[in-house]
């Protein structure tokens, strides 16, 4: 998210990780320090980062244990991961945080725990699903945001998040033109009762951390496009893949071909990141001085309220 919010207008002063191989990656894109470190660790966290005095934390806890692509087991560990976060947030306390994960964490009950704990320290939030394809991504990509302002009001980023979507999703021809040199390619599907190909007059299914060759003896799926021969297509590129998640044709990819395309599966697309980011910065530039402080007894009734997911069709998609 970093480059995103980067792009947004934020300055990025610092980032953490604990996973080398990501790090070296981020180092070489970004001019800030990039420090490894086990974020289960609150207290070593808490005591690098408030030092900085962040206005913002941005972040995306693992989201495997909610994935639909993984076994969407809380107990395996990872999800412990978004609490840490939030004990962060909650004892360096920003004026903002932007956490970030999978749309099946709206079903969990950590979700709800996480938001009671920061409505408790004082923030006021907004919970949306976002459909990157009508945030300026050529892809597909549905992701979970909850952002809140400390003293803040519930929801209160929802009319600009709704008056800044697409009215259409962004196909890949949109972004890309005619730059891949195919008008249709392999995306390997999670079982074989799902298409595999996909033209590029529409939006990319979400780009995952694999990335397979057309397996021998393919069978076309009844979605495939009827005329167009399995042995004529191939699957996108690991730098193709990154332009799908909107990283600039310029952004520094060092390593194996493996971890590229778990970093790139992983990644937050810069441009949903960026839409998020302007959001906020566009909420902060119309907020009048006389409401920049809320009243006690006004605060107390609006924390009570607690933040919605927004139905719209373009922020929130329900899949059958």
């Amino acid at each position: 998210m970093s480059l995103g919010f980067q792009n947004a207008g934020f300055e990025v002063i610092a980032s953490f990780d604990n996973w080398e191989r990501a790090l070296n990656v981020y180092r070489n894109n970004f001019n800030h320090p990039a420090n490894q470190i086990d974020l289960s660790d609150v207290e070593a966290a808490i005591e690098a980062i408030t030092p900085l005095n962040p206005e913002v934390i941005i972040g995306g806890p693992p989201c495997q244990d909610f994935s639909s692509a993984g076994k969407r087991d809380e107990t395996l560990g990872r999800a412990d991961l978004t609490y840490r976060y939030a004990d962060i947030v909650c004892a360096i306390q920003p004026n903002w945080f932007v956490m970030e994960n999978v749309e099946r964490i709206k079903k969990s009950h950590i979700l709800q725990d996480v938001i009671e704990q920061f409505s408790n320290i004082g923030y006021g939030m907004t919970a949306v699903i976002l459909d990157a394809s009508y945030c300026g991504v050529p892809q597909a990509r549905t992701r979970f945001f909850l952002i809140g302002e400390m003293n803040g009001e519930n929801n209160a980023l929802r009319p600009i998040m709704v008056n800044s979507l697409t009215e259409r999703p962004m196909t890949i021809r949109d972004y890309l033109g005619d730059s891949l040199g195919v008008d249709h390619y392999y995306r390997h599907p999670r079982n074989y009762s799902r298409r595999g190909v996909f033209s590029i007059d529409e939006p990319s299914p979400t780009v995952r951390g694999v990335n397979r060759p057309v397996p021998s003896g393919y069978k076309k799926h009844p979605g495939d496009p009827a005329h167009i021969s399995i042995n004529k297509i191939r699957p996108l590129t690991t730098v193709e893949r990154s332009y799908l998640q909107t990283f600039p044709r310029d952004f520094v990819l060092n390593g194996t071909k493996t971890d590229l395309e778990q970093i790139i599966g992983n990644a937050v697309p810069v441009n949903l990141a960026t839409f998020v980011g302007s959001s906020i910065l566009e909420y902060i530039g119309q907020k009048k001085p006389e409401t920049q402080s809320i009243q006690e007894d006004m605060f107390q009734q609006e924390i009570e309220k607690k933040p919605i997911i927004m139905p719209h069709r373009r922020l929130h998609l329900e899949k059958n």
